[in-house]
């Protein structure tokens, strides 16, 4: 072999090592968080805790975030135990979004993560106690400014978090209320424009744009739910305490808050007798959790069984795709099983 050929290949193998060196330097600036205000343009790391989570992260961030969920499809978001793989990704995320009370593994890492942007989602708007039977006193009217007084602005949210995410017995299902939803968007796009504000004016765009298919989900339900025969709906998990004071209908839950409590004899009595006094059709149960119950209750009653998803997550069973099908398909249950005119 030649010297100059040998010079060649030296000169050719030196000049591909110097760019696959150059491309791993562009991967490693390509994917820099921009969170705070990095340079370098790359997507947010955001973990969130469970579906409710996930949606309004992917739908607010956009292009801009991506995305992991620590609790799979198919997973009751409750009985969830982290891995350790999660708890790393906890610790690496530039941005956490969560709803404390409701999964009690997540909070301890979180509080552990160290991670500078978390957001707890009950501090965005206001938990109420509700307990397995909710009536309707409230109605619809008169929340139509709360996110006015607890969705706007959102400093201080260690302290809001204090005051309403903390609150003992406080109904952690806000996002079965689409008014209360948006407020929680709200306050999600704001925390996200804080922490990468290179992007504020897309997250923001893309939290005006959701809140507006919420609004529009919240005149849905009211309108489809003014007239019925009955108000009252019984179902397997008492997680549509917001969603009956929402809408002026009656919840009367098999089990609790909580989806693994299981009811007494005197309960099932108890709801036996609603039904018939309420002119009940249908017991709802859900896609996550155990049916048997609900099935058992139904069939001592002579009543008929749907499901009424509290969209804890989206599995090939859900009626949708998303948030906003799946609730869809919740009001239609609901007229029907109420008698909708």
């Amino acid at each position: 072999m030649s010297v100059m050929n040998v010079r060649r290949r030296i000169s050719t193998a030196a000049l591909a090592g110097t760019t696959v060196l150059g491309l791993v330097t562009l991967s490693a600036c390509s994917g820099t968080s921009s969170a705070d205000g990095d340079e370098g343009g790359g997507k947010l790391d955001v973990v969130a805790s469970f579906y409710p989570m996930q949606f309004l992260a992917e739908q607010i961030g956009g292009d801009h975030v991506e995305v992991t969920t620590l609790t799979r499809p198919g997973v009751e978001p409750h009985d969830l135990e982290l891995q350790p793989r999660q708890a790393s990704e906890l610790r690496r995320a530039d941005y956490i979004l969560y709803l404390k009370g409701v999964q009690p593994a997540v909070d301890e890492a979180i509080a552990q993560s160290g991670v500078k942007h978390v957001v707890d989602a009950a501090t965005l708007t206001k938990l109420e106690s509700h307990g397995a039977d909710v009536g309707h006193d409230h109605g619809h009217e008169g929340e139509e400014h709360a996110g006015e007084e607890h969705g706007a602005g959102h400093e201080g949210e260690d302290q809001a978090g204090e005051e309403h995410g903390a609150e003992a017995g406080g109904d952690p299902h806000i996002w079965l209320d689409p008014v209360k939803y948006a407020e929680v968007a709200q306050g999600v796009g704001d925390s996200l424009a804080k922490a990468d504000p290179d992007r504020a004016a897309d997250y923001r765009k893309n939290t005006e744009a959701l809140v507006g298919k919420l609004k529009a989900l919240d005149t849905e339900f009211a309108d489809g739910l003014r007239n019925t025969t009955t108000r009252t709906f019984i179902t397997a998990h008492s997680a549509f305490g917001y969603l009956a004071e929402r809408y002026g209908l009656d919840q009367h839950g098999i089990a609790g808050i909580g989806p693994e409590s299981e009811p007494s004899p005197a309960r099932i009595k108890e709801l036996q007798s609603v039904a018939k006094q309420e002119k009940v059709s249908t017991v709802f149960f859900e896609t996550l959790a155990s049916d048997r119950t609900a099935k058992t209750l139904a069939k001592d009653t002579g009543l008929r069984t749907d499901v009424l998803d509290p969209l804890e997550g989206i599995t090939d069973k859900s009626r949708g795709d998303d948030y906003l099908a799946v609730m869809e398909s919740n009001l239609a249950a609901l007229q029907k099983a109420l008698g909708a005119k």
